[in-house]
């Protein structure tokens, strides 16, 4: 059965998290990252998927800390989502002044720390035996690539498109890394014939593979952009790879 755990930063902050186990024996641990919209109900159902593959899963509320609850952030995904255009359009400012905090240049160590913090209990976990792995989604993806080069036991990243990493941190990758993106999403595809480059100069195993229907987001089946042949073929990837890895 899924529960909620609460977790302390080094600096003495905490942040709470979800967490699902498998049915039986564990094949590893998972650090789920969510979206920008926070900790919702699809990020818990992703964790609860991974739990049903034979995972010991943690998806950490990051965003919390940096003010966007996960009720807020759930709102304001269906605001942005909503087919009403000019509904949309109206609740950008909101967001804009929602998602400032997690754009503060401290956070990003603050999360990272937390994403270790998890780390730390997942190591913990009958089971997990140092198989850890992390699946992170836009934000979130940026964060599996932080993670990885933050933290040695992450023996496998799969982040869904996300930012990668400065160049100066890439040789600091020792895990594998799988990062799916859609071809329409047009800012990482631009970045992407680098981000190759200077993942091989740094001698990280690095797959990327690209859907070229699909638009950034297109994991997430309660959004507009959802491609439901992407995420499909995307989970079994991810599975596969996380089988290999851990």
């Amino acid at each position: 059965m899924p529960e909620t755990l609460m977790l302390t930063v080094p600096d003495g902050t905490t942040f709470d998290a979800h967490v699902a186990r498998p049915a039986g024996e564990a094949r590893g641990g998972l650090v789920v990252i969510h979206e920008i919209w926070g900790l919702t109900d699809h990020i818990r159902a992703v964790a609860d998927r991974f739990a049903g593959e034979g995972y010991v899963v943690i998806a950490p509320d990051i965003l919390s800390h940096a003010g966007v609850a996960p009720a807020m952030g759930q709102e304001l995904f269906a605001l942005m989502n909503s087919t009403d255009e000019a509904a949309r359009t109206a609740a950008q400012p909101r967001m804009r002044e929602a998602l400032a905090g997690g754009r503060a240049p401290e956070y990003a160590g603050w999360a990272v720390g937390a994403l270790t913090a998890a780390i730390d209990w997942l190591d913990e976990q009958p089971g997990v035996d140092g198989r850890v792995g992390t699946v992170g989604f836009c934000f979130g993806g940026t964060y599996a690539f932080l993670l990885a080069a933050a933290d040695d036991r992450v023996r496998a990243a799969v982040p869904f498109y996300g930012t990668a990493p400065d160049e100066s941190r890439m040789p600091s990758i020792q895990g594998a890394v799988l990062a799916l993106y859609g071809g329409k999403d047009a800012a990482l595809m631009d970045a992407l014939p680098t981000v190759r480059r200077d993942m091989t100069a740094a001698g990280v195993d690095f797959t990327a593979v690209v859907y070229d229907r699909a638009e950034h987001a297109f994991f997430n089946d309660a959004g507009l952009r959802y491609d439901a042949d992407a995420a499909a073929d995307a989970w079994d990837r991810t599975n596969a790879f996380l089988a290999l890895h851990l």
